[in-house]
Order: structure tokens, then sequence, then C-alpha cells
């Protein structure tokens, strides 16, 4: 009896300390009604809010393609692909089967409009033609798609191809699916494609193409500015959803419901918790500049860092705000070049002496190293100036 009351003791105190866990325990299942899988993930704060078996792998089906995206994303931010360069389409990406936005083989397609037929009508055919121009082949593109998902250290997640269709080894989670969004959601610029409701295709010409979003959450539901949806007899109906509203970044992604009202209805459950349950405290923005590194050797001689995303500690809307300090870290030592987007160390969020946040800190602009002439320039400049006193 003694031991049975301990636990009983214990049991309760943990449930005191713990507050949010008991709170997901409780509600599980009234969120998520079809959804095999589901996790709710606050973008900038980082913060899980809601998870059901968010670690269970499962088919991806078209959610592959946020990987696909945050490739393209990249190649683009380095500028190994620009926008307007046009893409010839292979017998290959032509032939790919399920959704797609019908090109030819031989046909020339601007980077940016395949870049909107995968965000907004999840083409494989478009997908396999960006793989083939970034990578060279299909199958170099899925190792980089691999490799990509290790940096991000996501264990459960395996591809075999960037379309999402039906191959063995395929697989991912729902809390994997949001870590990705997450990183895509980085580039700011990807949300102008995947909140795109409509939009044509090689317009006013003979085979002109419709586009329709396959998200109709982004039309009905406030905030919405993508992500990506999936469906195959395996996976069933799947959507990793993004929205946004003031400090509020949410992620939420279903896996595994039965129909696609039923998918719907998860998200927006899961969306709504969040909206309504929590609101954000911003500390920084993105663009702020928080220290300023004088680099002896480079050119320019002096770089700004900032937050990789907006500091934003997020809280529920019935507790006191509290009281935040935040500080910077520099870990990277300045070994030149220093490229724009560098991690350069950490911003830090303390509350009442704990660590509570911490956001990548990194270089607003690109240093080189510095000529010899201008080397020589400061070296004088700095003896004349100490002859003057």
């Amino acid at each position: 009896m003694r031991n049975f009351i301990s636990t009983i003791v214990i049991a309760s105190l943990l449930l005191t300390l713990f507050p949010v866990t008991t709170v997901f325990g409780e509600e599980k299942d009234e969120l998520i009604d079809s959804s095999k899988s589901a996790i709710l993930l606050e973008k900038n704060s980082g913060m899980t809010l809601y998870e059901k078996d968010a670690d269970q792998k499962l088919p991806p089906a078209s959610m592959t393609k946020i990987m696909t995206l945050l490739l393209i994303m990249e190649a683009l931010e380095k500028e190994t692909i620009t926008l307007d360069e046009k893409v010839r389409i292979s017998e290959h990406a032509a032939s790919m089967g399920g959704s797609q936005i019908f090109l030819e083989a031989g046909e020339e397609m601007k980077v940016e409009d395949l870049l909107k037929g995968i965000a907004v009508a999840s083409g494989n055919d478009a997908s396999v033609a960006m793989a083939e121009r970034i990578e060279g082949t299909e199958k170099a593109f899925v190792k980089a798609m691999n490799k990509k998902a290790k940096d991000l250290g996501l264990t459960d997640t395996h591809f075999e191809n960037p379309t999402g269709l039906p191959a063995e080894n395929h697989y991912s989670t729902a809390h994997d699916m949001a870590v990705m969004a997450r990183e895509l959601l980085l580039h700011d610029e990807v949300t102008k494609y995947t909140k795109i409701y409509d939009d044509y295709l090689r317009k006013g010409e003979k085979n002109e193409f419709w586009l329709v979003n396959t998200n109709k959450l982004i039309k009905s539901y406030p905030g919405m500015d993508g992500l990506k949806t999936g469906f195959t007899q395996e996976a069933k109906y799947c959507l990793t959803a993004s929205a946004k509203r003031d400090d509020l970044h949410m992620i939420a992604v279903v896996m595994g419901a039965k129909t696609p009202k039923e998918r719907n209805a998860d998200v927006t459950s899961l969306l709504d918790y969040g909206f309504g349950q929590y609101e954000g405290v911003k500390l920084h923005d993105k663009d702020d500049s928080l220290e300023t590194l004088n680099i002896t050797r480079g050119e320019p001689r002096e770089v700004e860092l900032s937050p990789e995303k907006d500091v934003v500690i997020l809280k529920k809307k019935n507790e006191k705000k509290g009281q935040y300090e935040t500080s910077i870290e520099v870990t990277k030592s300045s070994d030149l070049p220093i490229e724009q987007g560098a991690h350069m160390g950490w911003v830090k969020v303390t509350h009442n002496g704990e660590e509570i946040a911490k956001v990548r800190l990194e270089s607003k602009e690109t240093v080189d190293r510095a000529h010899f002439g201008t080397l020589w320039q400061r070296a004088w400049r700095n003896l004349t100036s100490f002859q003057r006193f």
C-alpha cells in the first residue's frame, strides 16, 4: 500500500510539472478524428504543441515534394539556377505518371513555371525535370535529398524519388515532415508559390494549362500559405499545412487520413487549437542586427549578425508574459571567406535563469579575404592615426 501511495504522489507531481503533456493526452482523440499520425509545431519557437504517433514511419506521398522544393530553393539561393532559366524536359521527366502538368519531351519551361507546377499542382513531371536540372540525374537528386534529411537530423526518413510516387523503402514521419517544412519556410519566397490557389502555365498558347492548388484550405483557412498535400492508395490522404497569424506561424502535419474531408478537418482542428490557445511574444526580428564583428583581414571589415528567423517565444494566452532575457554567443571563428547566411553563433533566450529557446545567428553579408593593398592601407591609416597622438 505504501508503494501504491508513493506512485500516486509521484504521478500527481509529474502532472503538475508537465501540464502540456497532460493536455495533449486528454485532447488527443478530440483533436484528431481520422489521421494515423499528426503533429502541430510552431515554426518560430520550434515548440511542439501536439502530437499523435508523430514518429510512426509512413509513406508521405506527394508531401515528399517539400524536400524537393527545399533543394530547389537552396539552389536558387546559391544562384546555381535562376527563375528565368529555361529547362529542357527529358523523356524520363515527361513520362511521369500521377499528378502532372503534362510536360512534353523536348519542351522548354522556365524554372519559375516548373516551381509553380510543383507547389500548386504537385506535378511529378515538373519535380523530376527540376531534379535532373539541379543534380544531373534523378538518382543523384534523391541522394542529395537523403543527405539533406541526414543533415537535418532526420533519422526516420528515407526517399527513393523526388515525387512521392509509391516505392519500397520510401517513408517519413509527421515529425520529420514538420522539420522539413520548417526548414523550407526559412526561404520566405517559397510561399509566393505555395499560397497560389490557381494560375496558368503557357498562358495564351494552345497547350495552356490551368493550375489549381491541391490544398483547398488555401482558399478557406485564414492565414494559410501552404504547403503540400499527398495521396496514394497506400498513404491515404496527407497534408503538411502552414498558416501564419501575427507572430505565430503554425505547421500542422497529418498522415493517413481516410478522406480529403477528414484530412482537412484534422488540420483545421490542429491549427484552431494552436492559434486559439497560444500567442507569440516577438523578442527580435530576423532582420535585426544583434552583433557586429570586426574582421581584421576581411572585406568589408565589419559584418553584422542577425537571427536566422524571428526570435519568438510561445506562451499560453492565459499565462502572464513574464521576463525574457536574450544573450549572444558567437561560436564561429572568423575564417575567411564568410558566406552570407553562415552560422556564426546563437541567440539564446532565458526565462527565470533557464534557457527556453535558441536561434541561429547568421552573417548578413559575404566577407571575402581583403587584398594585400587594402590591408596595407589599413595598417598605414592605423599607424598615422597613432602618430597624431
